[in-house]
Parts: structure tokens; sequence; C-alpha cells
């Protein structure tokens, strides 16, 4: 495994952060497909003897039971100082808006609900999950400020956001003396690239560590045509992502197949070497052991510059889809049904 700085913070993390959605209880939240507690303490424990240290998770991942499973497995595999644990919040309910509840109470709230779910005293890295167009920024950001000064968390991350709200933000938080965003977490892969029309070059410019997720577009970059999951079937919402596009992505995918052959590696390899030669450390779910195992030895193969030009050769512009499709305040205030962890979304 190899390792970086995040961002200008001084959280030093392993290329790969484990992405934890396919951890939690089928039987509570909006997933068939997640893994039950004892298969994700096994692959959390794998993830930990292959180096990674970087762990992504949610309050609303299956009712806050991802949580619950990777702060039992943590506690029991890890030393809490040598690892980096990212959480997430969603916006205020509608119910929370009609009772008057503040953005900052609505942060303190669920961080103190993760951080029982996790069993921990702090999280290192505290990520607004999507944006909020009924809640004001500066409520935002002062209340995750109050959760940096009271230690609760180390340094806050954003996530599902365009690089205009990025920007913003983190100029808001500089003239009121706020945090800033470290980190953002978004849609970016070999068959959907579109972060790298503007927020890529932002985040270079600013210092700002790209973790995006889906980063084999729901196990489409890890299998060849024609094969098949249990993910791949039941994920409706990254068939929302993907099928739209499917003939027109088909191609890439053919080409990750062919370089991994004549690599002799898998295409999860490929298509996450590729990836990481733009970002910090794209998230990698992993609901089976191979899939860390292929996402770790991804970190030694090198492709090259000839090789990474051919992967996106294919490549055409994509519209929008899943949340970002939805980052407006009228499709915003019309799906405002986020989770608080015991709630559907």
């Amino acid at each position: 495994m190899k390792y970086t700085q995040l961002g200008s913070s001084d959280l030093k993390v392993s290329r790969i952060c484990m992405g934890c959605m396919g951890f939690g209880d089928a039987h509570h939240g909006q997933h068939t497909w997640t893994i039950d507690e004892a298969h994700s303490r096994e692959i959390i424990r794998r993830g930990l003897e292959l180096g990674a240290n970087f762990f992504d998770t949610a309050i609303s991942y299956q009712s806050g039971t991802s949580e619950q499973y990777l702060g039992r497995a943590l506690r029991d595999f890890a030393k809490r100082e040598e690892v980096v644990v990212a959480t997430k919040f969603l916006p205020r309910t509608n119910e929370e808006i009609a009772a008057g509840v503040s953005g900052q109470e609505h942060i303190r709230r669920l961080l103190e609900k993760s951080l029982q779910n996790l069993g921990m005293d702090h999280v290192d890295l505290y990520i607004y999950h999507m944006w909020d167009y009924q809640t004001p920024l500066y409520d935002i950001l002062d209340g995750l400020n109050q959760m940096v000064r009271e230690g609760k968390t180390r340094y806050i991350g954003i996530s599902n956001c365009f690089a205009w709200q990025l920007c913003k933000a983190n100029a808001l938080a500089e003239r009121e003396g706020f945090a800033k965003f470290v980190s953002v977490q978004s849609h970016y892969n070999l068959i959907f690239r579109e972060e790298e029309r503007e927020m890529a070059p932002f985040c270079r410019e600013e210092n700002i560590a790209m973790t995006p997720y889906s980063s084999l577009a729901g196990g489409r970059l890890s299998k060849h045509p024609g094969e098949t999951s249990k993910r791949l079937q039941e994920d409706s919402y990254a068939q929302l992502k993907y099928s739209g596009m499917a003939d027109q992505d088909a191609p890439i995918i053919q080409r990750v197949a062919e370089l991994a052959e004549r690599h002799g590696v898998s295409m999860t390899e490929v298509s996450l070497a590729w990836l990481l030669t733009k970002v910090t450390a794209p998230v990698v779910g992993a609901t089976k052991l191979h899939h860390i195992e292929g996402a770790a030895k991804a970190v030694d193969l090198e492709l090259t510059a000839e090789e990474c030009a051919y992967l996106e050769e294919p490549y055409i512009p994509h519209p929008l889809v899943g949340v970002m499709a939805q980052n407006t305040p009228a499709a915003a205030k019309e799906s405002h049904v986020w989770s608080t962890g015991d709630q559907k979304i």
C-alpha cells in the first residue's frame, strides 16, 4: 500500500479508501445487496492487513448499521490513531425545517448519532453529503466549524457538489474564519469524467483532495461484457447512473479488458490504476475479499501515458445523473426526504 496527505490536512491516508456502503443490515435500508456484519468484518480486517487505513461510511447507509459494523470492527482489529475514519451527513428533513431545527443543531445531532454508531469520540473527516438549498450556507459552515472546534471531527469534506459551490463555501469559510473543506467526494471514473471540466483543475489549484465514489462504476469497470453480479442486478441506482450510456461506454470497458489481459492483471487493477493518476484516493466498495485485494494491487500497477490516453480516447460527454442531476433548488426541495439514520431516503 502507498500513502499520501489528504489535501491540506495532516491526515496520512492510504491511496485506496475502503467504501463501506456495502456493509449493513439489508433489512434496514434502501439496498438489498449489502452484506451482514460477519462478512463485513472479514473484509475490513483484510483491508487493514493490506494496508488500507482510510474508511468511508455515512449515517444514511442502511440506517446507520454500516457505521455500527465499521466501528465495532475497527475497535477489534486496529488502533484508533492508526485509521482515518470519514462519515457523512445529509440535509435537514422537511420535518426538521418545519420544527425550526437549525442547520447547526442538525449537524450536531447527526454527528453525535454517528459517533454513537461508530463507538468513537471523534471522526477524522466529516463530509457534507449533498448540497442543502433549504439551509443557509453560513449555518452549515458554522455548524461544521463548531464540531471541529469541539474536537468531534478533525477536518471537513464535501460531496456531490459543483465546483462553484465548493469555491463559494471555502471563500465564505475563509472570510468568517471557519474550517474549510479539505476534500471532495464526487462521481468520477473512467466512464464518467465530467469532473475533469472544472472540479479537478480547481482542486489542483487549491490543494483539495479528490476522493471519488463509484470508482468502478458499480462494478462495470471490473467485469467483462456479459459478466454479472448481485449488485449489478439489484442496484437500481447504479443502473440509473449507467444504463443510459451503456453503448457509448462499452468501447472503454473493452479497452480496460484488453489492457488487463496485456498486463496479466484484473480489470479492477487497470481501472483504478488509471484513476490513481488523477485523484488522491478513490473510494472503493467491497462486498467480497477479492474486491479489496484487487483494489490494493492497483496501487502498484503503473500505466504509461500512452495507455492512459488509449483508455481515455473513446470517451464522449455524459449528462449529469443521480444526485447531481437533482442538484438544483427546485429538485432538492421536491425530493427532500433524506434519512437521519432511521428513516427511508
